[in-house]
């Protein structure tokens, strides 16, 4: 009995409206998930270009390092450091 009355007259027309805006609602709350996810994703890819960055400014300042005291104690006579 129930069905009959949601299948007929303007109990259709509203239960197809309603399904409708549960669609768009879905939809939204998904873009809405979806840019959260790719906000997030661009936040790790930023922290991990600074890490990097900061990663080879230490392999830099290592390969210039004076391999011994020795070297050491030249570059602080000529006043290099």
């Amino acid at each position: 009995m129930i069905g009959w009355r949601l299948s007929h007259g303007p109990a259709r027309k509203a239960l197809g409206l309603i399904l409708a805006a549960a669609a768009i609602l879905l939809f939204l709350l998904n873009l809405r998930r979806a840019g959260e996810r790719a906000g997030r994703a661009a936040e790790r890819l930023d922290a991990r270009e600074r890490n990097d960055a900061i990663q080879r400014q230490m392999l830099d300042a290592a390969a210039r390092r004076p391999p011994d005291r020795d070297a050491v104690a030249d570059r602080l006579r000529d006043g290099r450091f």
